[in-house]
């Protein structure tokens, strides 16, 4: 089963799509299995991390802004801005895709696991992620 989740996003940031994601795989009605998402962009990413303390986000946001900075003189791809070609290499260093697997009817998250959308933009936009769960009932 295929699902394609459009997420909203008002600029950079971490997004947690955790719930998104979970809604999906209660429909599928898959006992045991592997939910698989995709993002279908070349801007932003997917990463499973840290979901209830708002610092390590803001560390993580921090850190990856301070490695790949913007206006860096090096950069020739700067099309659709200065946040363009440091959003492309962010989603390079980072993921476009994750799998969790599902046991007893639910994902595998750990206690303090959650699925985020990564924006690497700038700009309000949509993103595109096809959500695949497989398994059996």
């Amino acid at each position: 089963m295929n699902v394609f989740l459009t997420l909203p996003v008002a600029g950079q940031g971490l997004y947690d799509i955790t719930h998104r994601v979970r809604q999906v795989v209660d429909g599928a009605r898959v006992s045991e299995g592997l939910v698989t998402l995709f993002l279908r962009h070349t801007s932003a990413s997917l990463l499973i991390q840290e979901n209830a303390a708002p610092e390590a986000k803001n560390d993580l946001e921090a850190w990856l802004n301070r490695l790949v900075p913007e206006r860096d003189p090096l950069y020739t791809h700067n099309d659709e801005g200065p946040d363009d070609m440091p959003a492309h290499i962010k989603a390079m260093l980072t993921a476009v895709s994750v799998s969790v697997p599902i046991a007893q009817g639910a994902m595998v998250l750990g206690t303090w696991q959650g699925i985020f959308l990564w924006e690497h933009r700038h700009a309000r936009r949509s993103r595109e992620i096809v959500v695949s769960v497989i398994g059996s009932v």
